[in-house]
């Protein structure tokens, strides 16, 4: 009888435990599921003007247009501007070629701005989650211009 008292305290325990923790996860939002589905953010603006809010509307678009791309993250500064996307599955064999064709078109396209691109997951990744840190009113400006400066500079050490 004791055994089967403590058999069933520690089951229920388990159960408890395993329904506290289901409960506890944390609407994060697109940061924690970028890697494994669609989340194509708006594009993040470090300088809000109606200007660069066109700007940074109208590149999400072009780059979206490409057939091997279906996701994009893209950040905007003042010239330098950061381009991170997924390529489809089976497109992924020719990814320098892709990433130096649209290098290549959106530097033609927009002559005036700077491009850094990247298919690399990490930086992805990294673009996501500054752009949900803008999204934060009390998130200073400063500390996001530093996060996309280190983006750039963790892509530039990568090639």
């Amino acid at each position: 009888m004791k055994k089967k008292k403590r058999a069933t305290a520690a089951i229920l325990l388990f159960i408890a435990v395993f329904i506290v923790s289901g409960c506890s996860d944390k609407n994060t939002g697109d940061a924690t599921w970028a890697l494994f589905k669609t989340t194509n953010p708006h594009p993040a603006v470090l300088y809000e003007t109606e200007k660069e809010f066109a700007f940074a509307e109208d590149l999400h678009k072009y780059v979206l247009s490409f057939p091997e791309i279906y996701d994009a993250a893209i950040i905007t500064g003042k010239k330098k501007v950061l381009v991170a996307y997924k390529v489809k599955h089976m497109k992924r064999f020719g990814m320098k070629k892709i990433e130096k064709d649209l290098k290549k078109k959106l530097e033609k396209k927009y002559s005036n701005h700077s491009f850094t691109v990247s298919s690399d997951y990490k930086i992805f990744l990294e673009a996501v989650k500054l752009n949900e840190h803008l999204k934060d009113p009390t998130y200073s400006r400063k500390k996001a211009k530093k996060e996309f400066k280190d983006i750039i500079k963790l892509e530039k050490e990568r090639t």
